[in-house]
C-alpha cells in the first residue's frame, strides 16, 4: 500500500487530537463530578486515572472493532512497558521519585499480578468471559482505591486531589463542562480512528508487523497523557504522583481496556505467537523488575532512572532490529548480555533491600 505524507500527517494528528480529548475529558468529568458533590479525592482516583488511560481505550477498541487485534494487544503491552521504562526513567532524571509505602506493598503487587494474569490468559485467545472478568477486576480495583482512600492520612496527596474538585453550580459552568466532556470523547473517538488507520497504512507500507507499530508509535503516542502528567508532577517537585500515575495507569490498561476490548469483541482478541512469546513476557519482567528498584530507599534514584531508559531504548531497538531482520548479532547481544547485566542487577538490588531491612530490624 502506498504511504503519503498524509499517512504521516493522520498519525501525528491522530495523536494530537487523542491527547487533547483526553485533557477536555478530564476536565469536563472532573469539573462535572465535583457538581455532583463528588469529592475530589475520589475524582482524582477514578477520573484521573481512567482519563489517562482513556486514549488507550479509544484505540485499542477502535482497533478490535475493525479486526485488527495485534493493534488492541500491542497498544496495551506497549503502553504499559513505556509507561515504567521511558516515563519514569525521564521523571526520575528531572528529580529522584518518591515511591510511597502504599505502592510498595500494594499496588505493585497487584499491577504484577494483573500482568501474570493477563500471560496466562494469553496462552490462545482472550475471549470474552475473560475480559468480564479482567474489567469486573477492573471495577473491583477502582472500588477499592476508594475505600482505599478515605483512610489516607497524607495531607500532601489530599491536597494534590483538591484540585480537581471545586463545586460550581452556575449554569454556564455546568453546560462547558458537558460540552468539554462530550467534546473530549468525540476527539477521543477521531483521534483513534486517524491513529489506526496510518499506523496499518505504516505497517503496510514498511512490511512490519501491525503488532511492532503498535508496540511502539501507537504505544508512545497513547502514554503521552501519562508522560505529561509524571513529567510536569516531576518538575513541580509532587515526586510521589509520578509513580503513582503510572502504576494505576498500567492496572486500568490491562483491567480495563484490555477487559472491555476482548468482552466487546464478538471472537475476542486473538495472541500472536511474537506478543505471548516476547512482548507479554517483557511486560511481567518490567513489572516485576519494579519492586526492587521502589523497595531501595523507597525511591527511583537518577542512576535508576538511566537504567530504565537504557532498557527502552533495548527494547524499541530489538523489535526495529527483529523487524528488519537484522537480528543474529542483537539477539547475541540480548543473550548475554543484557540478560547477565539484568541478573546481575537485580541480585545486586535485592542483596541491597535485604541489608536495609536487616539494619531497620536492628534499630527497631
Amino acid at each position: 500500500a502506498p504511504m503519503s505524507i498524509w499517512t504521516v500527517f493522520s498519525l501525528v494528528v491522530g495523536l494530537a487530537i487523542l491527547v487533547g480529548g483526553a485533557e477536555f475529558l478530564i476536565k469536563g468529568a472532573s469539573k462535572l463530578a465535583a457538581t455532583v458533590g463528588v469529592s475530589p479525592l475520589v475524582i482524582g482516583l477514578t477520573v484521573v486515572a481512567f482519563g489517562t488511560s482513556a486514549p488507550e481505550l479509544a484505540v485499542s477498541l477502535n482497533a478490535s472493532l475493525i479486526g485488527k487485534a495485534d493493534i488492541a494487544l500491542g497498544n496495551v503491552v506497549g503502553s504499559n512497558i513505556c509507561n515504567i521504562l521511558l516515563i519514569l526513567g525521564i521523571s526520575s532524571l528531572i528529580s529522584p521519585l518518591v515511591v510511597a509505602q502504599q505502592l510498595v506493598r500494594l499496588d505493585v503487587p497487584i499491577m504484577i499480578g494483573v500482568s501474570a494474569l493477563l500471560m496466562l490468559f494469553s496462552q490462545g485467545n482472550i475471549q470474552r468471559p475473560e475480559g468480564i472478568v479482567l474489567f469486573v477486576g477492573g471495577l473491583a480495583y477502582t472500588a477499592f482505591l476508594l475505600y482505599q482512600s478515605r483512610q489516607e492520612k497524607d495531607q500532601s496527596v489530599q491536597d494534590e486531589y483538591a484540585k480537581f474538585g471545586k463545586r460550581s453550580l452556575s449554569v454556564k459552568e455546568t453546560t462547558l463542562n458537558l460540552v468539554s466532556l462530550v467534546g473530549g470523547s468525540l476527539m477521543l473517538v477521531t483521534g483513534s480512528q486517524l491513529l489506526v488507520n496510518s499506523a496499518v497504512t505504516m505497517a503496510e507500507f514498511f512490511g512490519a508487523d501491525e503488532l511492532i507499530v503498535s508496540l511502539t508509535v501507537i504505544a508512545f503516542g497513547t502514554s503521552l497523557p501519562e508522560l505529561a502528567t509524571s513529567v510536569m508532577a516531576s518538575i513541580r517537585g509532587e515526586r510521589d504522583i509520578a509513580v503513582g500515575n503510572v502504576i494505576g495507569s498500567n492496572i486500568f490498561n490491562i483491567l480495563v481496556v484490555l477487559g472491555l476490548t476482548s468482552a466487546v469483541s464478538a471472537d475476542g482478541i486473538s495472541i500472536s505467537a511474537a506478543a505471548m512469546t516476547f512482548d507479554i513476557p517483557v511486560m511481567l519482567a518490567v513489572a516485576v523488575m519494579c519492586l526492587p528498584i521502589f523497595f531501595t530507599g523507597n525511591e527511583v534514584s537518577r542512576r535508576e532512572g538511566v537504567l530504565l531508559l537504557a532498557y527502552y531504548f533495548l527494547y524499541v531497538g530489538y523489535l526495529i532490529v527483529h523487524a528488519t531482520d537484522a537480528y543474529a548479532p542483537w539477539g547475541g547481544l540480548i543473550t548475554f548480555v543484557v540478560i547477565p547485566l539484568t541478573a546481575l542487577m537485580l541480585v545486586r538490588l535485592s542483596w541491597r533491600t535485604w541489608e536495609t531491612m536487616k539494619q531497620k530490624r536492628s534499630t527497631d
